[in-house]
């Protein structure tokens, strides 16, 4: 498939979506593969994904007429993203997480195009913690990936943060990014696994292990059940399955579970860019990429997997069939924007929006309980 032969992508850049951290935002290209909008629609679904670099967060839906619509707007450094209940879409943004709840019926539409209009409706303030992957548990509450402490951690009505969790190996609870704790995987609205780029205990002691010194943790019985990972990021449950991306080697697999509980990583599909964010529906996984210009993303074994396949890496996401193991879609990100951070589906919304605190439509726009 030619990475010229592309489908029909409009932008939407939004009020208050100022692209803080992007050079010149209008230095961005966009392209996709001709089937996405078609693949989209028969999902009945639509992507959303974060870029702390852009400072936005993006919305790819299909277009009722034909072709994709990317719609954008800025929140402050975007990181991780989680989908709850029917209507919910949590965001992880600097010092603070945004609950973000779509406001519109599945009849009703927005400027005539958008079928989901997802308004900041909550906000929990934590100060800057460096917030990674986001989950909502059993209760409702925010659980979050604090990385500058080493933990999992709540919002707390009085402080910062409360610690829920922390890997047996870090001794004490200390903003030193000791073992860049990032990922999380929820099960049943618990925290189940976590990725880490290492197991070290001295500050910032992850850069020196990036190539292999990877690992996950079960939270419920912190044993390290997969271990010699480049840079693990995204783990996520699918199917009984354990998921995540081999980051710096640029591979999406599995975890394979031996009958002591210990598990391999099998890598399934090679991906030409830093993969970080992942989501699964069925039989296709969508895989965010980055390209790996900064230093704590150079010096990896992508950089050879790229050499070999004669391949540049890049910025977007691809969705793999998992069947055939191979890429049979995708959206392309050239220029100013380089990295992205999570990514997550929107089943049942084809045509996404999204508000932002702070902007004319936040301030402005009032709705009611359809029952009143």
């Amino acid at each position: 498939m030619s990475a010229r032969a592309t489908d029909k992508v409009d932008t939407d850049l939004s009020d208050g979506s100022s692209g803080a951290g992007v050079e010149d935002p209008q230095k961005v290209d966009y392209s996709a593969s001709p089937g996405l909008a078609t693949r989209l629609r028969e999902l009945g679904a639509s992507l959303a994904f974060s870029s702390y670099q852009s400072g936005l967060l993006y919305l790819v839906g299909a277009k009722p007429e034909g072709g994709i619509n990317i719609h954008q707007m800025g929140f402050s450094r975007p990181m991780g993203l989680h989908r709850h209940g029917d209507h919910g879409l949590s965001l992880a943004a600097d010092a603070q997480i945004l609950h973000l709840q779509n406001v519109l019926e599945p009849n009703e539409r927005m400027n005539t195009l958008f079928d989901a209009a997802f308004v900041p409706r909550q906000s929990e303030f934590t100060g800057q913690l460096d917030l990674h992957d986001l989950g909502i548990d059993t209760e409702g509450r925010s659980l979050f990936v604090n990385t500058r402490y080493n933990c999992l951690a709540r919002p707390d009505p009085r402080h910062s943060f409360r610690e829920v969790w922390r890997p047996p190996f870090i001794s004490a609870l200390v903003d030193e990014d000791r073992c860049h704790l990032n990922g999380l995987a929820m099960e049943g609205g618990r925290p189940r696994y976590v990725t880490a780029v290492s197991r070290s205990d001295t500050i910032d002691g992850w850069r020196d292990r990036r190539a292999d010194g990877g690992i996950i943790i079960d939270v419920e019985t912190n044993d390290i059940v997969c271990e010699g990972l480049s840079m693990p990021h995204s783990p996520r449950l699918h199917e009984g399955r354990l998921w995540v991306l081999n980051s710096g080697c640029g591979e999406l697999g599995t975890v394979e579970f031996e009958g002591d509980g210990k598990g391999r990583f099998e890598p399934q599909v090679f991906c030409p860019g830093f993969t970080r964010g992942l989501a699964l529906h069925g039989r296709f996984a969508f895989v965010g990429l980055s390209k790996p210009r900064y230093k704590r993303f150079e010096g990896l074994a992508l950089d050879d997997r790229l050499a070999e396949a004669d391949s540049s890496p890049w910025c977007g996401f691809q969705i793999i069939d998992l069947e055939r193991k191979a890429c049979v879609d995708w959206l392309r990100i050239d220029g100013a924007v380089a990295e992205l951070y999570d990514l997550e589906l929107l089943p049942g919304h084809l045509c996404p929006m999204a508000i932002a605190p702070g902007t004319a439509e936040a301030r402005t726009l009032i709705t009611l309980p359809r029952e009143t």
